[in-house]
């Protein structure tokens, strides 16, 4: 289950497949199942009105602004419990940046940013996009800020494998074709689980969303603000939602953009955006043959053709991968190759792009250009570092809800029922949901709906045709949500603010600037 928003504006929130993460789903409430069947899903509980004596001194923190080495931005480290139901057992140090409000017009307080994951630097989208990129009348009346997550990028970030295993673990092949390949696979997750455990055994009971929501609190407090005004992106949707739910009297301004559903179990979700990227590909391929320089078909070929010539060039690169001029000697294989047509899933304007890549693989077994679309997408950097985005994505997901599938005899009775829903990704994103079976700690979270009973107006987002959060999960969020207001954008692509939308941008910025939701159901294209 990953969903992620990127540093630029067009690679909104990602949801890392491969062998890195879950994949996340959504129904309505009323169609939300467990993987054992039907079954009633509580709501989450508000949490006290009053602040907890014990969390008084998190609460009264001052925060230490320094030079972040980005011109016009600070940062500062905020404290919180490690354990909530123990304040004194510990403190985690979050990393937290702002960009100061730049008017004319009256200061608003603070607008927290979170781009989504889980895993996602939020301090790094802040510095690289929402601090500069956001309207300016936004960045006039706010002060623009950002926490990293507990677990992720600066905030005492949860660390795995090295780069080289990293290199290793995310070749491995997500298709297995008979049990010895099954057996490799399963030690490739369990290898990664192993590190995981080994390197951050403090952190991995203590990164769940819930704690996280908490911790914005705590930051809403010390920033001053009686009220959080937040606008969060694809999994950001599920921490902004689950801080509603904990605490409906303190929500201000809250924009959940590419909404996730909190009460599908993590086989539904994995399931629902397998689909999801189905029908990103579906749009993907009906441009792409109007192109001449598609190279999966030529004018008139049917989508349904298109994805079976892919699906044939992933079988040929199983057997046989191909050169990428890669330093480290890497070649692109048949997972690389899928994570990076997925990447360009999450935004048309990437097509072009995916279009060139695919052409070069195919016609001159050259797959530098997927590889380049891989590496983006798992965030790996020229000298074979890793970011700490899958390693963080993993933690909070297989914390969040128990795993999708607890044996490979579980996945193979799925596999008709993922193919279905996506002929081309369905088989790599079944087996891909096995990956929290072997984690080292055991869940803490559940299905559940968040109703937030009590809070202002929260503006709920979504993409008809959007790859990683099915349309359905808004529909659902905003159903849940007592004070939803329903935002639909008709197109392509993962999120829809800042995307191109003049009337999807209008109607949040006047919401964020003026405090008036746009009317639920409004649609725009």
């Amino acid at each position: 289950m990953y969903m992620r928003r990127s540093l630029r504006r067009s690679r909104t929130g990602v949801t890392l497949l491969s062998l890195a993460a879950l994949l996340v789903s959504g129904c309505s409430a009323a169609e939300s199942t467990s993987s054992a069947g039907s079954t009633a899903v509580a709501a989450l509980a508000a949490l006290p009105r009053a602040t907890p004596s014990a969390l008084a001194p998190y609460y009264g923190q001052k925060l230490s602004w320094r030079g972040c080495g980005v011109p016009g931005f600070e940062c500062a480290t905020l404290k919180a419990p490690l354990d909530y139901a123990e304040p004194g057992a510990g403190d985690v140090r979050l990393a937290v940046a702002r960009k100061k409000a730049t008017g004319p017009g009256k200061r608003l307080g603070s607008l927290l940013v979170n781009p989504g994951g889980p895993g996602g630097s939020a301090v790094d989208y802040l510095q690289q996009y929402a601090g500069i990129g956001y309207p300016a009348g936004v960045r006039a009346r706010y002060d623009m800020v950002a926490v990293d997550p507990r677990g992720v990028a600066r905030s005492e970030p949860v660390e795995c494998l090295d780069g080289r295993a990293m290199d290793t673990y995310t070749q491995t092949d997500t298709t297995p074709d008979d049990q010895r390949e099954t057996g490799e696979l399963v030690d490739a997750y369990k290898g990664f689980t192993e590190g995981c455990g080994a390197h951050s055994a403090r952190l991995l009971r203590h990164v769940s969303t819930v704690e996280a929501a908490r911790d914005m609190d705590i930051l809403r407090a010390v920033l001053g603000d009686g009220k959080l005004t937040y606008v969060g992106a694809s999994y950001g949707t599920f921490l902004g939602a689950t801080y509603a739910g904990l605490f409906p009297n303190r929500v201000g301004r809250l924009v959940l953009d590419g909404a996730m559903d909190p009460s599908l179990p993590a086989r539904r979700l994995n399931l629902d955006q397998t689909a999801g990227f189905e029908t990103a590909f579906q749009s993907f391929a009906r441009d792409c043959v109007t192109r001449s320089d598609c190279p999966l078909g030529g004018k008139g070929t049917a989508p349904a053709k298109v994805g079976e010539n892919l699906k044939a060039f992933f079988r040929k690169l199983d057997a046989h991968p191909i050169r990428t001029g890669d330093q480290d000697g890497r070649k692109l294989g048949e997972a690389l190759a899928t994570t990076g047509v997925i990447a360009a899933m999450y935004d048309e304007s990437t097509w072009e792009q995916l279009r060139e890549a695919l052409t070069s693989a195919i016609k001159d077994k050259d797959g530098a250009g997927l590889l380049a679309l891989s590496d983006s997408y798992y965030e790996r950097d020229a000298g074979g570092r890793y970011a700490n985005l899958m390693a963080a994505n993993a933690a909070v997901n297989c914390l969040d809800l128990p795993a999708a599938f607890s044996t490979p005899g579980q996945v193979e009775k799925a596999l008709p029922a993922f193919e279905k829903a996506s002929p081309v990704f369905g088989e790599g994103l079944a087996w891909a949901s096995l990956n929290c079976a072997y984690w080292p700690v055991r869940p803490t979270g559940e299905p559940h709906l968040i109703e937030a009973k009590g809070a202002a107006p929260i503006v709920v987002v979504g993409t008809t045709r959007d790859p990683a959060t099915p349309y359905r999960w808004a529909r659902s969020l905003a159903h849940q949500l007592a004070s939803a207001r329903l935002l639909t954008y008709e197109g392509d692509g993962h999120t829809a603010y800042g995307r191109g939308s003049a009337c999807i941008d209008s109607a949040i910025d006047t919401y964020l600037l003026h405090g008036t939701p746009p009317t639920d159901g409004k649609r725009c294209k």
